[in-house]
């Protein structure tokens, strides 16, 4: 497939490491909003590793002795610095770029010498972690793949494979092999930190996530972890403005979570996961049970899809709102959700969700307002009661704005007073409003009532694979009321034959959510 010229963000991390498989969690340490570089938290500790010239390209002597070539630059968390978040990045800030080798070893170490955990660049082992506590549909624990390490310039961000304690001091050490040119850290003095003395009181409501470590945690999953299994009340997640380069997962026993950013332009989540890294193809032929989503609505076709998305809520009643979800993974790579909800009244409120495919998965009763969803294949779909309010639609490329897998019990998914737009890589007639294989999906429902549509979405509209209108008796495309950019009534003369306009009354009808979402009125 070929790659656009210009795409709607800029890819993850330039020089990231990019190895086995893919996923991590949030940086604290990642680049800000408006693209600056990375900033340093104020307690961040200062180094000056020197390397005498070296007899081999091998050798590499300890931090502090003169030579003539310096590596000087910050260690973040650093300074002997106390009150660092347990689930806190770790970030090395050098005065020269940085580059992964193919080994070495970084570990954090209590301060009485015994490792707490370990990266080991040359064991794949090492590229996985747990998220959220994922479990498989048997109960089995599920391991996400992931990158420990993600260089960008001059500054190395590293992610643990677990939590650290509250109240202990830790120290961290890196093989002179980690970072080629790079000579090392092996003292113990130069790279300490202290965690915060206790957690959390149990009993708030609100917890607070920033990436400069001044909130409760570093990270958006360190603050959905540390809501208790079997919630039963309401539970605010503020995150700061920052960027954070993590995936996250929510578990089904973890419902009542709000998560609310600062703006869409000020706190955004992004990370580069996706079908070929946390997937079907990545898992193709796997017999481990661990591997296997849960609650499956989809059985067979549900085996391994639900690990590859940027943010993953399995749980009821989850809202987020006034943030940015931005999938990075290239154009082309494979599906990719932004988000994908596989539970009931989920509502997503001024958010912005990017992809390429798959951007927007819903399979319960859901609703999206005032939000803007950018994608270019099938972006918007799933087997949910979907209603989609006064909302932008950012067709990428020529493709499918929806793929509705609903049955003949529930509606499908219902637009009311949006808006389909494009980039410049999605030409004229390029994108069809929906398309389903009637064959296997055969009550699929997507309505567009009142929705402005540029000249990128074809004449005919719809598309049925593998089948034609006389197979596709019960499949629900309906139009209401579509205008062009200025308000102009949309000629749909040639739409497809089984597709149909609406009645006033029916456009009435479908317009209220209630009647889409079985009586559910979100707030």
């Amino acid at each position: 497939m070929r790659r656009p010229t210009a795409s709607l963000r800029p890819p993850l991390a330039p020089a990231a490491l990019l190895i086995a498989g893919l996923l991590a969690a949030p940086s604290a340490a990642a680049p800000s909003a408006a693209g600056s570089a990375p900033r340093v938290t104020p307690a961040a500790a200062r180094f000056a590793a020197t390397s005498a010239p070296p007899a081999d390209a091998g050798q590499v002597a300890q931090a502090g002795v003169p030579s003539a070539t310096a590596v000087s630059g910050r260690l973040s968390p650093g300074g002997r610095h106390r009150g660092v978040c347990v689930d806190t990045p770790l970030r090395l800030t050098a005065d020269r770029p940085l580059q992964t080798g193919a080994s070495g070893r970084i570990e954090v170490h209590r301060a009485d010498g015994t490792v707490a955990d370990t990266i080991d660049l040359a064991d794949p082992r090492s590229y996985h972690r747990t998220i959220g506590d994922a479990v498989s549909d048997t109960g089995v624990p599920h391991s996400f793949a992931y990158h420990p390490v993600l260089v960008d310039g001059n500054t190395a961000t590293i992610r643990l494979h677990r939590r650290l304690d509250y109240g202990r001091a830790y120290y961290v050490t890196v093989d002179p092999e980690v970072f080629p040119g790079f000579p090392g850290i092996q003292d113990p003095a130069t790279w300490r930190f202290r965690t915060r003395a206790a957690p959390p009181r149990t009993v708030s409501r609100l917890l607070t996530v920033a990436a400069d470590g001044t909130g409760d945690f570093c990270t958006v999953q360190g603050a959905i972890d540390f809501v208790p299994e079997g919630n039963t009340r309401p539970v605010l997640i503020d995150v700061r403005p920052g960027t954070y380069q993590e995936i996250d997962y929510v578990r089904a026993d973890r419902p009542h979570l709000t998560v609310r950013g600062a703006g869409r332009d000020r706190t955004v989540i992004e990370y580069d996961n996706n079908n070929k890294l946390n997937g079907d193809t990545a898992l193709a032929g796997s017999t481990d049970p661990g591997d296997v989503c849960p609650r499956q609505v989809l059985p067979g076709h549900d085996k391994f899809n639900c690990w590859r998305s940027l943010f993953g809520v399995e749980a009821d009643d989850f809202r987020l709102r006034d943030i940015t979800l931005r999938n990075t993974t290239p154009y082309g790579g494979s599906q990719a959700e932004a988000f994908r909800g596989n539970a009931d009244r989920i509502t997503l409120r001024r958010v912005t969700l990017e992809s390429f495919q798959d951007t927007l998965r819903l399979q319960g009763r859901g609703f999206v307002t005032d939000s803007l969803i950018a994608g270019d294949v099938d972006f918007v779909w799933g087997t949910g009661s979907v209603f989609v309010r006064r909302t932008e639609l950012r067709s990428l490329h020529g493709g499918y704005v929806t793929q509705a897998r609903n049955d003949a019990t529930h509606p499908g998914y219902v637009f009311v007073d949006d808006r389909l737009t494009r980039g410049p890589e999605a030409p004229d007639a390029s994108v069809y409003l929906g398309r389903v294989d009637p064959t296997v999906y055969p009550a699929s429902q997507v309505v567009f009532v009142r929705t402005v549509m540029d000249a990128h979405i074809r004449p005919d509209g719809w598309q049925l694979n593998n089948a034609g209108c006389d197979k596709a008796l019960d499949v629900r495309f309906w139009e209401y009321g579509s205008t062009d950019l200025a308000g102009r009534p949309l000629d749909t003369a040639a739409r497809l034959p089984c597709s149909r306009r609406l009645t006033d009354a029916e456009a009435a009808w479908w317009s209220d959510p209630a009647h889409v979402l079985g009586g559910w009125r979100p707030r």
